[in-house]
């Protein structure tokens, strides 16, 4: 990213960065949380996914910046747009992902009772999930050298509306490969990432995703049905944070340590309010509710972590299955049905706002000229913490006012039901032997493959995406690459990358309207 580097910081500034409560962007960032927060809630509920919505924030701007009127012109800087694609994506996962998944869950078990109390504690987790990113962004455990795609995808969309020339014209091109690609039903986001992430990571990802696709229908086995994704996630996770622990305390990183800290304290405080006002201090024994506050806290944690990590190598996040370990592991604690509902709804409320964040702040960092002015570094990174927190503060009442609407007529998000359904059928004792089982290997992958490349994370990912042609993506896209770097060099990184920002943006904008024209508005149903 050689071309890409030397020009962002040609255009670093150290004046203070545009403000997210300028008027004029201002009005732009409620409109865009908005529309944002209403596509997140319409399409996870009839499609079951959540689309990236950054760049359709970015373009919003550069279109309006176009218009000739001086109310306009401030939306022509590309710190705004950034500001717009940061405010807009918070928007649709923090009320898809972070805030309607978890009301779903108490609301399938015949709890109304318990949405409000449900909304108040995902709210709370998911505005803490957001900020601790923000804090721990450009440290040792996410450095703002990581992957991030959608990021890198989104800075490069920005730059190429402001720039042009020959990397405007490689991008225009990506983007049209990316949207016909993914017409074609070929998952270019995968394919794209290949080119920009961590070969050895990326390839563990590939792998994950063939054997998750191709064992059931080529030997007749279901992993899934041996526990073997969620016990590799458990025991990478359980290593990963182990290697966390070590980062905090192998150096002077006190952004890091504080951020863990606040985590910790937080997620406790979190954990505790969502027990007192969902009433288990009358449904459950002292121990066991000092039990649940604690596992609460700590799964939330790792949910969040295990989800960043997937986020920054890989582009995904596998927020809905980690989540649904967290609830196996509650129901083999003992937790009853109550509980575990709002367990796993205050587990699935971490991590989307968290890997969303990092996204935004890659993104920012390219544009911002990759930290050479550090002063206007920081003031970016606040600006676009404010702008994702005017968003939430948005999705908040949105989802409080819509899902009375989509809940009456049956439409709740898929993966709730599956999380009901785990809950009425229980575990055995078999399921914790099978997750320990294959904890072990996950734990000894991530060990031997340490902190940069998170081998164990990023083949759980995989194994628990029922994907197989996003594997094939993936490993051909790094097949290509090895061959070009060595017909070309290190010359060709550059190219290469804004290439494959292209293949992403455009595999996210086919995604979002064909989603969009999918769906239909609840009076219609």
């Amino acid at each position: 990213m050689t071309d890409v580097k030397a020009e962002s910081e040609r255009r670093a500034s150290d004046q203070p960065h545009p403000s997210t409560f300028s008027p004029a962007t201002f009005a732009l960032l409620i409109v865009l949380a908005i529309f944002g927060a209403i596509i997140g809630i319409q399409l996870i509920l009839q499609l079951g996914v959540t689309p990236n919505t950054s760049i359709i924030g970015a373009l919003v701007a550069m279109i309006l910046a176009r218009i000739p009127l001086t109310l306009f012109a401030r939306y022509r800087s590309v710190h705004v747009q950034n500001l717009a694609q940061s405010n807009i994506s918070a928007a649709t996962f923090g009320a898809a992902n972070s805030l309607l998944v978890p009301i779903g869950v108490p609301f399938l078990l015949d709890r109304g009772d318990l949405i409000l109390p449900m909304l108040v504690g995902a709210a709370l987790a998911m505005l803490l999930d957001a900020y601790l990113l923000y804090r721990m962004f450009d440290t040792k455990v996410f450095p703002a050298s990581g992957t991030w795609p959608p990021g890198v995808a989104a800075a490069e969309a920005i730059k190429a509306g402001d720039q042009g020339g020959r990397q405007g014209l490689l991008l225009v091109a990506g983007l049209v490969i990316g949207m016909v690609g993914s017409w074609l039903k070929i998952p270019m986001s995968a394919f794209g990432v290949a080119f920009i992430g961590n070969i050895a990571a990326l390839s563990m990802f590939g792998v994950g995703l063939l054997i998750r696709g191709y064992t059931l229908p080529v030997t007749g086995i279901d992993i899934t049905q041996y526990y073997v994704p969620h016990g590799f996630m458990v025991g990478a996770g359980i290593s990963q944070r182990a290697e966390a622990t070590k980062a905090v305390g192998s150096r002077s990183d006190e952004e890091l340590r504080g951020a863990l800290q606040m985590g910790a304290v937080g997620y406790v405080a979190i954990a505790a309010l969502i027990a007192v006002i969902g009433g288990l201090t009358s449904e459950l024994s002292w121990p066991m509710l000092i039990a649940f506050v604690i596992y609460a806290a700590f799964a939330a944690f790792i949910h969040e972590l295990l989800v960043g990590i997937a986020a920054m190598h890989s582009g995904w996040f596998p927020a809905f299955a980690v989540a649904l370990i967290t609830l196996i592991i509650g129901i083999l604690i003992g937790f009853p049905p109550v509980a575990l509902g709002l367990l796993v709804g205050f587990s699935a409320a971490t991590g989307p706002a968290f890997a969303d964040m990092g996204y935004d702040l890659k993104a920012g960092y390219i544009l911002r000229g990759f930290g050479r002015s550090p002063g206007f570094e920081l003031d970016g990174r606040r600006q676009q913490l404010y702008a994702a927190m005017l968003a939430f503060l948005v999705a908040i009442p949105t989802v409080w006012l819509a899902h009375s609407i989509y809940f009456a007529q049956g439409l709740v998000p898929p993966v709730d039901r599956v999380y009901v359904a785990a809950i009425k059928a229980g575990a055995s004792a078999d399921v914790a032997w099978k997750l320990l089982a294959w904890a072990i290997p996950g734990a000894l992958i991530q060990f031997l493959g340490g902190p940069k490349r998170q081998l164990g994370v990023l083949l759980s990912t995989g194994l628990l995406i029922p994907n197989p042609l996003a594997g094939w993506a993936v490993l051909a896209g790094i097949a290509i690459r090895v061959v070009v770097l060595r017909l070309k060099g290190d010359a060709a990184t550059g190219p290469m990358e804004v290439l494959a920002a292209g293949f992403i943006g455009g595999d996210a904008l086919f995604g979002f309207f064909d989603s969009v024209l999918r769906t239909k508005p609840p009076i219609a149903r």
